[in-house]
């Protein structure tokens, strides 16, 4: 079925290529519009929790209810986020509701707002997917409701980071492992690059930070390559598994979602607090920040990161998981530096890249992830470090509803 699919979208003729890459031009202004306002409002929510965190962090569990009160009643298909972008990537599903949209933001406001500890991709995705979705009932070409929706998902994710050509990448990767869509490359690239642009003239900030030396690659650094990638694998792996029985351990232990999310609220209010008022809560930038400019990391810093993010999204709080993972893998990055002998920012760059690769099953994506963020210069460490990290994990992703492409 994938491959006959492949095969009819490399057929389209080059009048609808002509109005895809239209589309893709019209989709990326609007995911990229939309992904700066969700995007500022977010930063300037956790500068407002960051200044006062004993104002907000006591109150998680008051916005956990919220949150499951607003998809109990008015959430219907929504609720089930990132979930429902994949099942209407399998055509298991025909529509993504509007309200999707409204929904995921306001609920990762809130999580954010009152301090719990979350991403902003997947709602970035979600919001992307469902602006682009909207669009393919206005045409009939083989394949359309695919190709729109992984073009919008490439634009939600390009316009929240401003990594285009990675974004395209992970788009297509994510699906399906061992799958690329590529008849959806034109209106993907043109959407991704729109997206990146107009959120970047528009003033959402975009994290780069262009690293200082390139290593040279001998025998020796290319073995502590692969030692690093299949650590960074392990970690992205751990995380996957740690959130997928989570979920599966909360829910059976609290059936009623308003008891699991107001109990857990109250137990991460008190964590949060404790563990430096709110070091780690948010999205993690503090983290990535303080290990690429000479801050203070703790040897724990990654795994008390992990493990209050598989808790804060397993108890039913709403965000993503990308840019925690990004936190992880460089402070667990800096921990390795030490023990390997290496810089600093370059070991804190590959665990960035290669644990957000491991748990999401995705291979190119970070690779030029690590070019557009860090440089060029050290793409073979990024090649080599991706590699090996993605090899520790091709059962566990953050993504569960996430298909591998069996060929025969």
């Amino acid at each position: 079925m994938v491959e006959k699919r492949i095969k009819e979208t490399s057929d389209l003729s080059y009048l609808t290529l002509l109005v895809l890459a239209l589309m893709g031009l019209i989709i990326g202004g609007l995911v990229g519009l939309v992904d700066t306002v969700f995007g500022r409002v977010l930063i300037d929510l956790t500068a407002i929790r960051d200044k006062n965190p004993w104002y907000w962090l006591p109150f998680l569990s008051v916005a956990g209810l919220t949150i499951v009160y607003l998809y109990q009643t008015i959430g219907a298909k929504s609720a089930k986020g990132m979930g429902l972008v994949f099942q209407v990537g399998f055509e298991e599903e025909d529509t993504i509701p509007k309200r999707l949209i409204p929904m995921v933001i306001v609920t990762t406001w809130l999580t954010h707002l009152f301090g719990g500890s979350a991403g902003r991709e997947g709602v970035a995705v979600q919001l992307g997917a469902t602006v682009a979705h909207w669009f393919n009932r206005f045409f009939h070409f083989p394949n359309k409701s695919r190709i729109f929706l992984l073009t919008g998902m490439a634009a939600g994710f390009a316009g929240l980071y401003q990594t285009p050509m990675a974004s395209v990448l992970f788009a297509l990767e994510v699906l399906v492992i061992g799958n690329l869509e590529l008849g959806a490359l034109v209106p993907m690239t043109i959407a991704s690059f729109t997206a990146s642009l107009t959120s970047h003239t528009l003033g959402l900030e975009k994290f780069s930070h262009t690293l200082a030396r390139t290593v040279s690659l001998t025998p020796t650094v290319f073995i502590q390559l692969l030692i690093l990638g299949l650590v960074f694998g392990l970690a992205g792996n751990l995380f996957a598994y740690l959130l997928a029985w989570c979920k599966q351990l909360q829910a059976q232990l609290f059936p009623n979602p308003y008891r699991r999310i107001f109990l857990l609220g109250l137990l991460l209010s008190l964590l949060f607090l404790l563990l430096y008022q709110g070091r780690y809560s948010g999205l993690g930038t503090n983290l990535i920040a303080a290990s690429f400019s000479g801050g203070k990391i703790y040897a724990y810093d990654w795994l008390l990161k992990l493990l209050l993010t598989v808790i804060t999204l397993a108890a039913g709080f709403q965000g993503g998981e990308v840019t925690p993972l990004f936190a992880i893998g460089s402070s667990l990055g800096v921990l390795l530096a030490s023990l390997f002998h290496l810089p600093i920012a370059f070991v804190a760059a590959l665990g960035y890249i290669s644990v957000f690769g491991s748990a999401t099953n995705t291979y190119l994506a970070p690779i030029l992830i690590g070019g557009e963020v860090f440089g060029y210069q050290n793409l073979p460490a990024y090649f080599i470090v991706s590699t090996f990290a993605y090899i520790v994990n091709r059962k566990h992703s953050i993504y569960t509803l996430q298909k591998i492409s069996v060929r025969s």
